[in-house]
């Protein structure tokens, strides 16, 4: 394990010396022994993201999982619910079928956004044309009604399709900074002719909508091979879609050579109105002190764009096997350990918001909650999160773990307290003992994270497995600790951007009623 001493930004090795043996403990042991047998986690990985798919709020898919997960928690004998916290705007994706059918007939690559309205029956045929470069806003808007009938895309067109590392593989030097300057360039540019216009990101596809445009085209390139961010449209009328990099840059070179390409969108979805929304809580009732708690969390939506699998369908079966590990080896713990997967943590960490809002009984009394979120690696970060005691505690429960699990883990004690992110935040604004298993990379952000590539076969089950193992033993040390944690605070630092100390985050509430906007 690796620390921080004394403060907030100096990383050093937690020194050999500094430990001692660790004596054997059967439970800990048997936590190892029954993971490394007896995984489960390909099998619910399968099942979640293979059969059940993406579990964007709001729609059928995020229903069926949350009663999926109930009954896998009742068929290992742990008492499991979906509790109601709120509304949100009910979508199901259905078939979406995008295809070029002027000047010749291809078949594109394209995702309709998340709650984007449907087309007519037999679809929506429209030319395709391209934001114009225009003056000022007041030319913008004289030219706006030339939008009507036709399909607009709003999205720069990319210089390359290859990520960067692979020019810094192949290109000269002379080639790479050319490159560069002329992305970098052309990204301003784009820039600055989105802001003519006097809309932005948001507003800008809404006012096309208004002005008769048959339907948006975007393509939110992720800068990796075949990977485009997937998010959620703003249109209510027409469809939006997000095209990749490849289709997308072969149609703006057609409208810009005048070619006069069009497409074909065929969209089934259907809007379902208001629908329920949930989090699934699993609970291994204490037997010394029931109401002390030591909750696992992981949210449990996502975009869906592809399935969800690495954000975060990895931290949800995580948790869901470090609950069946220890209802197997550990059934009868000193404190209650508490599965949270929370609903709508893409919106604004709204299901965990609900859940400190709602259960102020159980918060106060949190000893420790561990909460897995940023990928299928291993964890590689932990942060105190500016609890002045976090390394007594979290320093005794690791030093139960084995070396080689915790040996390559960096601490940052005492940390700071993160105000978002994910839903460990929720429980940290109001006070409670809250950390985040942050894990190693594997090229998260460009190739998974609310990407139409997070698919199960991203998922590194070795890591996952180490994960498991990790956070089953803290539970388990977290229930038999004969002290209660401390909640003692740390003085923040100043913020290097204004000058002023920091403060301490404050609970935000959760939107109870989302996506009628």
């Amino acid at each position: 394990m690796k620390k921080t001493l004394p403060y907030f930004f100096l990383l050093v090795l937690l020194s050999s010396s500094l430990s001692f043996a660790q004596v054997k403990n059967p439970v800990v042991e048997s936590i190892i022994k029954e993971a490394n047998e007896n995984s489960q986690l390909e099998l619910l990985g399968h099942e979640l993201m293979d059969v059940i798919g993406p579990r964007l709020v709001g729609t059928p898919e995020m229903l069926m999982a949350h009663e999926w997960a109930v009954n896998k928690y009742k068929g290992w004998g742990i008492p499991a619910r979906n509790e109601k916290w709120g509304e949100w705007r009910g979508w199901d994706r259905g078939i979406t079928h995008v295809d070029m059918v002027y000047p010749r007939v291809v078949t594109l690559d394209a995702t309709q956004l998340a709650w984007s309205p449907s087309t007519p029956r037999k679809g929506v045929t429209a030319e395709l044309v391209v934001l114009p470069d225009v003056q000022d806003s007041v030319t913008f808007k004289r030219w706006l009604p030339s939008v009507k009938g036709k399909i607009v895309m709003i999205s720069m067109h990319q210089p390359t399709g290859r990520p960067e590392y692979n020019w810094e593989k192949f290109a000269t030097k002379a080639s790479l900074e050319k490159m560069k300057k002329q992305r970098d360039d052309q990204t301003q540019a784009w820039r600055e002719r989105i802001n003519r216009t006097g809309y932005n990101a948001r507003t800008l596809p809404v006012a096309l909508e208004k002005a008769g445009a048959a339907g948006i085209v975007t393509s939110n390139w992720s800068n990796g091979f075949g990977v485009n961010k997937i998010f959620g449209a703003y249109t209510k009328k027409i469809p939006s879609i997000d095209m990749s990099l490849e289709d997308y840059g072969m149609l703006y070179r057609m409208v810009e050579h005048g070619d006069k390409p069009q497409i074909k969108i065929q969209a089934e979805s259907k809007n379902l109105g208001n629908v329920p929304t949930f989090n699934t809580i699993a609970e291994i009732r204490g037997t010394e002190k029931p109401e002390e708690y030591v909750m696992l969390s992981a949210h449990f939506d996502s975009w869906d764009g592809a399935t969800g699998a690495t954000d975060n369908g990895t931290g949800t079966i995580m948790m869901m096997e470090v609950m069946r590990i220890l209802q197997k080896v550990y059934p009868s713990p000193k404190r209650t350990i508490l599965v949270g997967h929370w609903g709508s943590e893409e919106q604004g960490l709204n299901g965990s918001r609900a859940f400190v809002e709602d259960h102020p009984e159980i918060v106060k009394n949190v000893q420790a909650l561990f909460n897995q979120d940023n990928g299928t690696g291993r964890v590689a970060n932990i942060s105190g999160q500016g609890f002045l005691h976090a390394y007594d505690y979290l320093g005794r429960w690791l030093n139960a773990v084995p070396r080689e699990i915790t040996s390559e883990i960096v601490t940052t004690f005492p940390g700071t307290p993160s105000g978002g992110g994910s839903d460990y935040a929720s429980f940290v604004a109001a006070g409670a003992p809250a950390f985040s298993l942050s894990s190693l990379s594997w090229d998260y952000g460009t190739y998974t994270w609310h990407t139409n590539r997070d698919t199960y076969d991203k998922i590194v089950f070795d890591d996952v497995r180490n994960n498991a193992i990790l956070a089953a033993i803290l539970v388990y040390m977290a229930s038999e600790d004969p002290e209660t944690t401390s909640r003692e605070k740390s003085v923040l630092p100043v913020n290097t951007r204004t000058g002023e100390p920091m403060v301490w985050p404050t609970p935000r509430p959760a939107t109870r009623k989302g996506g009628q906007d």
